[in-house]
């Protein structure tokens, strides 16, 4: 696997991430699940030869999506207490 780029979207805030993955129960579920569901959608969206369905591949993008919300909102309120 790769951790360049399981980070990538996040790089900036990675410090913090770690911090709140020590700290907090569900943001460390949350940014796991971020991570598989990244990287399932990167093997997804590279892999040749498999025939994926259009929509199979939009619904890991949305609930991706929902997730990089989640743990923004979480960094947002973090960096707004310091």
């Amino acid at each position: 696997m790769n951790n360049s780029r399981r980070y990538r979207k996040f790089e900036p805030q990675q410090k913090r991430i770690e911090e709140l993955e020590k700290t907090n129960d569900r943001f460390r579920r949350v940014y796991s699940e971020y991570q598989t569901m990244s990287d399932e959608l990167w093997n997804l969206e590279t892999s040749e030869g498999a025939s994926i369905p259009d929509d199979f591949i939009n619904a890991v993008k949305l609930q991706t999506s929902y997730l990089e919300d989640e743990i923004e909102d979480w960094l947002l309120e973090e960096s707004s207490e310091d």
